[in-house]
């Protein structure tokens, strides 16, 4: 089963490289870009083959190392 995971930052945190690549973008002639909120994504391939167990496993990794849940959010979609 493969699960992938969205890590973005919680609204009200600064983003330093958000900012910092809406910049570049503007320096190379892209204009009209507002903001740019930057974020992980983090694709697994797991052997648990129950969707609920497999659900279970990925939110714990992700409480325990991918998010740092104090200032990020997180999703998680299963493929089977």
């Amino acid at each position: 089963m493969k699960a992938r995971v969205h890590i973005t930052l919680k609204n009200g945190v600064l983003d330093p490289q958000g900012k910092a690549v809406q910049h570049a973008l503007g320096s190379l002639g892209f204009a009209g870009v507002d903001e740019v909120r930057q974020g992980k994504f983090i694709e697994l391939q797991l052997q648990e083959t129950d969707r609920e167990a497999a659900r279970q496993a990925v939110e714990q990794m992700c409480r325990s190392l991918l998010a740092n849940t104090v200032i990020e959010n997180y999703t998680v979609d299963l493929d089977v």
